[in-house]
């Protein structure tokens, strides 16, 4: 078997979670196309990347993974992609300033396109039609024209993530992310909460600090700029597989439409097309792990995608729900650490928690998805283990899709802008809630 498999070596392992396409030829154009497509990133950065997720691994640094349950094409505008910037980059100080420790950004943008769904089909009013799978696979419109998988919605998924990665690279080489913008970040509906102006407070005493810096004659490049790397799931395999490159420097296989890529709960088989894929290439990745999750699958896991033991090559992401991760955790984490296993542990805190409103919407309680967090802080703590990092959907938005935070905002306020075609995500101002109340459990950690 060649060094990257191909789509028909993928297939015949009986993908899950892919979309049925009407017309083969289509698929194959759409394919070709992409094949000859320029990189999105370059290998170098992934290794990069790969060398500051070794240092989360050793617990010497924190992840901060975010961004949309699933972009859209229309999502793809300067002002969309800077609230998600800007959100990220507001808990990514208050991270590094509360608990003096260096934080490793990633977002979850550029190429989180597409969705896993639970049913193929979504039925209303009698009609049935097929699931939406994100606007990489067809249209959000309840409509039989909307919703037929389209696989030139592929190449658009490569242009849409061309556009956020220019704008992504723009922001943050081009004075937006320098530490001294730390106050215009925070705009007007943040300043008016009780965390929007405890990081007022914090702003000011980064912006004195920074001051006396410059007064003394020191003035570092890392003032002025940030590292940002982008990620996404690695759900759909004939954009995946087109993306995947033989490096020119060093004859290996990466993924170059995103810097970190991962495998969902619903794909992560360990006999499927989804771990065979990404046990190739040498980008970073991750893993979802959800309450089904044995020791032995972990080491299992572990044993097919970093047979090598790199540090930060792999990410184990637990996704247990804030019920059952006191209780499912530690055994994985005992059985990895006692094997002697190089991960980075991350928290998705948000998609064991969802729950439908009374009002029919789906959201996630803030507080539900804080004792999550809280229960894997308490789990490392306990085992002398790296709590390292978190994984959120946010948005840089006043949205109203998960309840409770600061705004106490209750299930009938879903109503007031529920904008996500899919999962629910914390706002701005429970973002940054969430980063504060992170950075004090990094403290004690």
């Amino acid at each position: 078997m060649s060094a990257i498999p191909t789509l028909e070596q993928l297939h015949a392992l009986g993908p899950k979670q892919q979309p049925t396409y009407p017309d083969a030829g289509a698929v194959d154009a759409a394919v070709a196309r992409l094949r000859t497509a320029p990189p999105l990133v370059f290998a170098g950065e992934c290794d990069d990347l790969t060398e500051k997720i070794a240092a989360v691994t050793r617990g010497e640094a924190f992840l901060l993974q975010g961004g949309d349950c699933a972009e859209t094409f229309a999502g793809v505008t300067a002002d969309n992609v800077r609230n998600k910037l800007r959100v990220l980059l507001q808990m990514a100080v208050v991270l590094t300033y509360a608990a003096s420790v260096p934080v490793v950004k990633l977002g979850r943008l550029a190429g989180q396109y597409a969705k896993p769904r639970s049913s193929d089909e979504e039925t209303r009013d009698g009609v049935t039609l097929p699931a939406y799978r994100g606007d990489a696979v067809n249209g959000y419109d309840f409509t039989a024209e909307a919703r037929i998988p389209n696989p030139q919605r592929l190449v658009e998924v490569y242009n849409s993530s061309a556009a956020t990665l220019n704008l992504v690279r723009a922001f943050v080489t081009g004075g937006y992310a320098d530490l001294r913008q730390v106050h215009t970040w925070n705009t007007d509906f943040v300043q008016s909460s009780p965390f929007g102006q405890r990081y007022e407070a914090m702003a000011d005493e980064i912006e004195r600090a920074l001051t006396f810096m410059k007064a003394i004659g020191a003035d570092p490049d890392e003032f002025h700029r940030v590292d940002f790397h982008s990620s996404h799931e690695a759900l759909l395999l004939e954009y995946e597989q087109a993306l995947t490159r033989i490096d020119s420097r060093t004859d290996q296989p990466y993924n170059v439409s995103a810097h970190f890529v991962w495998i969902g709960e619903r794909t992560r088989q360990l006999d499927g097309p989804h771990v065979e894929l990404l046990s190739r290439i040498k980008n970073p990745i991750g893993i979802k792990l959800g309450p089904t999750t044995t020791p032995d699958d972990a080491l299992a896991y572990a044993g097919r995608l970093n047979p090598d033991n790199t540090p930060g090559r792999l990410t184990f992401i637990t996704r247990f729900g804030a019920g059952k991760i006191r209780d499912g955790l530690p055994a994985l984490v005992e059985k990895v650490s006692a094997e002697g296993v190089n991960v980075a542990w991350v928290c998705d805190p948000m998609h064991g928690n969802t729950f439908e409103a009374s009002s029919g919407y789906k959201t996630r309680r803030f507080d539900d998805v804080i004792d999550e967090v809280q229960g894997f802080f308490d789990v490392h703590r306990s085992l002398g283990t790296w709590p390292g990092g978190v994984h959120v959907e946010l948005t840089g938005d006043d949205v109203t899709e998960c309840v409770g935070g600061g705004e106490e905002i209750d299930e009938v306020g879903l109503a007031h802008r529920y904008e996500s075609v899919c999962d629910p995500r914390l706002n701005r101002v429970q973002s940054l809630e969430l980063a504060f109340l992170v950075a004090e459990m990094l403290r004690k950690a």
